[in-house]
């Protein structure tokens, strides 16, 4: 997992995201099955969408995970893949440093850390 980071949100909102690029280094597939931090009152994997018209929709990952290919990386970036962060505990301001557990698979549980960052 490299550079996980928040974006920074004002106080009143209740919602934030975390982004990072998973990388998979073995000759097998693996799925991120979940995130957990006590940041936020509830953690969901969530994709963006085009609902049509040029409107962008938010919603869980189909299937509830996102798969990290044998060999290869998937990135969570804004407009796409990300942990959404739901009923937030703590404000999200720039350099914020917020402890997730991010759960795999394959690989287990890790512990990273997302710095909340003005972008």
């Amino acid at each position: 997992v490299t550079d996980p980071w928040g974006r920074t949100s004002p106080a009143a909102a209740e919602n934030g995201a975390f982004y990072m690029t998973l990388t998979n280094s073995s000759n097998t597939d693996d799925m991120l099955l979940s995130a957990s931090t006590d940041a936020c009152g509830m953690v969901e994997l969530h994709e963006m969408y085009d609902k049509g018209d040029g409107v962008m929709g938010m919603r869980p990952v189909e299937g509830g995970s996102i798969q990290v290919p044998a060999g290869g990386s998937t990135e969570l970036k804004p407009g796409g893949l990300h942990v959404m962060c739901m009923m937030k505990q703590i404000d999200f301001e720039a350099g914020t440093e917020i402890p997730l557990t991010l759960t795999f698979e394959n690989a287990g549980e890790m512990e990273v850390t997302a710095v909340i960052r003005d972008n």
